[in-house]
């Protein structure tokens, strides 16, 4: 069946960096896109970045853009993102999805907290 593991994640200093990492099992990764959501106390989820499956062709919320960097390693079976010059405002829980013959499936997520 299809899993998706999130980790990486913890508490950072503004303008520390953290890698989160997804391994996926349970599909094709190598055909698969996959995105990266994130969802804050109160808010509702958005979508932070997306990588998909041909040429690894990307896509990025304004918010993050310039300072997250989305990946993939088809060998591992796993995605990351690579995110630099934090900001408090990052702070939620960060997810992976993928959708795997028009069902979208997503990990445990990971807590990522921004603060001095």
């Amino acid at each position: 069946q299809v899993q998706l593991v999130e980790s990486g994640g913890g508490l950072v200093q503004p303008g520390g960096s953290l890698r989160l990492s997804c391994a996926a099992s349970g599909f094709t990764f190598s055909r698969t896109a996959m995105t990266w959501y994130r969802q804050a106390p109160g808010t509702e989820r958005e979508l932070v970045a997306h990588i998909f499956s041909v040429g690894s062709a990307t896509n990025y919320a304004d918010s993050v853009k310039g300072r997250f960097t989305i990946s993939r390693d088809n060998a591992k079976n796993t995605v990351y993102l690579q995110m630099n010059s934090l900001k408090p405002e990052d702070t939620a829980v960060y997810y992976c999805s993928a959708n795997v013959f028009r069902i979208a499936y997503w990990g445990q997520g990971t807590q990522v907290t921004v603060s001095s």
